[in-house]
């Protein structure tokens, strides 16, 4: 959002947490908006109000989350839900909304997009992944299938897959609090992902010429070559 800010995008932030909102607002000059899009009368109320506002050129559907690193056998329902419902009942609910605003906000020799922030969990299955791998592999084919419908449309479907990403909240709240767990994660992982290198990936593919699509972006750390493969320590060429 800072990113698109400086590149003279108009940005209208939303999220559940009304003073994260005022800060990002105060700090770039976006507007913003709380709605909580696992809530429909949110959603609907986000769709009035950005259709009073005018024109609208890209959507970017970044909500989502992973909770518990349980098995299929023993990991809770309630965690399962919750990761279904922001993953892809969200991005379900914020496309049908919004679509038809961008719809009419095209005008020729132009393009508008729908970008979606997935993952490469929807990708690639790994041990514990069970219940965001499945709500990740959802919202990858949701947004396959929304590419195929509307083939035919100036409307570009976007897809970008991040790998390890080192952000203050995700692994976190994956752990159910627990720092210790979360930080190991990337522990000794030489520059993992952060959130800036995600919005250089992201801009970078809305402001590509209108008739070049990106539709699947993986974006890794070089320390992480697969799921399974994560080199921790330094990387040095192997010279002869």
């Amino acid at each position: 959002m800072r990113l698109l800010r400086e590149h003279g995008w108009d940005v209208v932030g939303v999220a559940r947490r009304e003073d994260r909102l005022a800060a990002l607002a105060a700090s770039t000059g976006c507007d913003v908006f709380v709605a909580d899009v696992t809530k429909q009368v949110d959603v609907d109320a986000l769709r009035d109000y950005l259709a009073d506002l005018g024109p609208m050129h890209a959507l970017v559907n970044n909500a989502g989350g992973a909770r518990g690193m349980g098995s299929v056998e023993e990991s809770s329902v309630d965690d399962w839900q919750w990761m279904f419902d922001v993953n892809v009942l969200g991005t379900k609910r914020v496309t049908s909304a919004l679509l038809p605003l961008l719809r009419r906000s095209w005008t020729p020799g132009t393009s508008v997009d729908i970008l979606t922030i997935t993952s490469v969990a929807g990708y690639v299955t790994y041990e514990g992944g069970g219940g965001y791998n499945a709500a990740k592999f959802a919202e990858r084919a949701l947004v396959g299938v929304l590419r195929l419908e509307l083939a035919g449309e100036p409307i570009r479907v976007i897809d970008v897959a991040p790998g390890m990403v080192a952000t203050d909240e995700f692994s976190l709240n994956r752990f159910g609090g627990d720092k210790a767990a979360a930080d190991k994660v990337y522990e000794n992982v030489q520059e993992p992902l952060t959130a800036e290198d995600m919005a250089l990936a992201i801009v970078g593919a809305l402001e590509l010429p209108h008739n070049v699509s990106v539709e699947q972006l993986t974006v890794r750390p070089v320390a992480q070559a697969a799921q399974h493969k994560v080199i921790r320590g330094e990387l040095r060429p192997r010279l002869p």
